[in-house]
This record gives C-alpha cells, sequence and structure tokens, in this order.
C-alpha cells in the first residue's frame, strides 16, 4: 500500500450489505481502498469471531478473510453500477483454489487486520487474485486464490 488512506471508503452495515456471507460469517467489516486491479479491507478481530481459539484468528480466518476481500471488491463493483437505489444482490463466490499460502503469524483478538487483493486476471467467471494480510504493517499471511463466480 502506496498511499496513506486515512479513513474506510465504507465500513460495518454498509460493508456487509455487499456481501452474500451473513452473520457468523462476516469476515471484513471495512473497505479502506479499490480502484481497477486492487482493493484494501479491514477487519477487527474479536472475540466472538467464529474463527478465532484460544485468542488468535486461526487460519481458515484469515482465507475466508482474503475471499470476502475479494467479494467486497466485486459487491462494491455492483454498488456503483446500481441505479435507483436498487437492492444490491452480492455476487456469490466460491474458492476455487489456494495457491503459495504463507501464514506468517495469527493476529490476536483486538488486531486490525488490513488485507489487500492484486486482480491478476478475470477469464469468463473465474477470478486470480494475489493477496498479502497485514497487521501494524507486519506481515500476516499471502497467497494466491482463484474464485469462481456463481451465475444466475
Amino acid at each position: 500500500m502506496s498511499q496513506v488512506i486515512e479513513s474506510p471508503i465504507i465500513e460495518g452495515a454498509e460493508v456487509f450489505a455487499l456481501l452474500p456471507q451473513k452473520p457468523p460469517m462476516e469476515m471484513v467489516d471495512k473497505l479502506w481502498f479499490h480502484d481497477d486491479s486492487h482493493s484494501i479491507s479491514g477487519l477487527l478481530v474479536k472475540e466472538d469471531n467464529i474463527f478465532c481459539k484460544n485468542g488468535f484468528l486461526c487460519e481458515p480466518g484469515l482465507m475466508e478473510n482474503i475471499a470476502q476481500t475479494a467479494g467486497l471488491r466485486l459487491g462494491y463493483i455492483v454498488y456503483q453500477q446500481q441505479k435507483n437505489g436498487e437492492a444490491i444482490k452480492p455476487p456469490l463466490g466460491y474458492i476455487g483454489a489456494i495457491k503459495n499460502l504463507i501464514i506468517h503469524q495469527l493476529p490476536p483478538i483486538g488486531a486490525e487486520l488490513k488485507t489487500e487483493i492484486f486482480v491478476q486476471a478475470v477469464v469468463f467467471d473465474v477470478t486470480l487474485i494475489s493477496a498479502k494480510s497485514t497487521m501494524k504493517g507486519e506481515p500476516v499471511a499471502s497467497c494466491e486464490m482463484k474464485i469462481f463466480l456463481k451465475q444466475d
């Protein structure tokens, strides 16, 4: 992340409206940055998080956070394109593959996680992203992920 970002673009209920996931599976709570190929989400790790164990966000939570960052990116694109105040129907995606996953550390309860995704390619209904998560600028996790979109 090369620029200083002072405040989120959207957070809380506005973020949750852009995701198909519902409690207790919400793994992003802020959108810090978004452009054509790069998005940054935030997550405050809370004790009641379904993926927290022994005071830390576990590995499946980190992977779901990355996937939901990609989902939030797409939901935000749909939100920007909507007209006439229509209700947003967030697209549903599925993790197809995870490659080169590295977990550097597990974030403790109370940590603010920032996750960046970079869109590498989009082919039909498949998006390939690279991702990295940080906490106070320190690496937490990184990977490449293929995400398949469900078509109605």
